[in-house]
């Protein structure tokens, strides 16, 4: 397995604020994310990882009811600043999805959503098999749990090393874990097929640190490209892996 960078997960990373700003200014990729995520999304619900706020700003103008969390209090500031005249947000909190106190510390969160989801949040945390009994805590009987995830160990490159993932997943690994904590598995499947070449030959071959803003600009241009190859592709492979669990009533 490739080296990666001993980190404490509650660090501000520079290269991870510069990788958010990047997306950021990705409008399409940033709404085909949220439109393959959002028919599974329903009653009030619960981001974990919002960063800036990337996904966020699409549940927000479209009415949902949210509650958004990060572990790094800037975010949390940033999303505070951006969104809090919007009737339709909930809150923002500092949760950690490993803390050892967890359910004392988010005892408000408990049980309270109908939905929640985590998009390139799992990937950051060593025991992931405790994020994820976390956030099935937070869902209400019957709940739908969304994770996203990068795909393929082969892929890890030095992206992954400058944003401290500590693995990439197949989805079958996902749904292992979904299995281990009793969540029933909806659906899953693959996303962004096309994007797992500008991956790898940035990452892995150029060994840039950061996603160029070029290469994203270009590929926000693109994505009906790579909406009608994954498509093709039956989402059978794809950058990243998306899984729908839901927790038994």
């Amino acid at each position: 397995m490739s080296e990666k960078k001993t980190f404490e997960y509650k660090d501000i990373d520079d290269e991870g604020l510069e990788t958010l700003s990047v997306i950021s200014k990705a409008d399409n990729f940033n709404r085909w994310m949220y439109e393959t995520i959002k028919p599974h999304c329903s009653g009030k619900i619960l981001e974990i990882g919002s960063g800036v706020g990337n996904i966020s700003s699409f549940f927000i103008n479209d009415g949902f009811d949210i509650f958004l969390t990060d572990i790094r209090d800037n975010y949390c500031d940033i999303l505070k600043d951006k969104y809090s005249t919007r009737k339709n947000l909930i809150g923002v909190q500092n949760v950690d999805l490993i803390d050892l106190n967890f359910d004392d510390n988010n005892a408000d969160l408990l049980e309270a959503f109908d939905t929640v989801f985590a998009l390139n949040v799992v990937e950051h945390i060593e025991d992931d098999c405790l994020a994820i009994a976390n956030c099935k805590k937070m869902l209400k009987p019957g709940g739908n749990l969304i994770i996203l995830v990068p795909a393929y160990q082969t892929l890890y490159n030095q992206f992954d090393k400058e944003l401290y993932h500590y693995k990439r997943y197949l989805s079958k690994e996902i749904v292992s874990l979904f299995n281990s904590n009793n969540l029933i598995t909806l659906k899953s499947f693959y996303f962004n097929a096309l994007g797992i070449a500008s991956w790898f030959v940035s990452g892995k071959l150029a060994k840039k640190k950061t996603i160029p803003s070029s290469q994203m600009g270009f590929y926000n241009k693109i994505i009906f490209l790579a909406k009608i190859i994954d498509f093709f592709l039956m989402k059978k492979i794809g950058l990243s892996a998306i899984i729908i669990g839901k927790k038994q009533i």
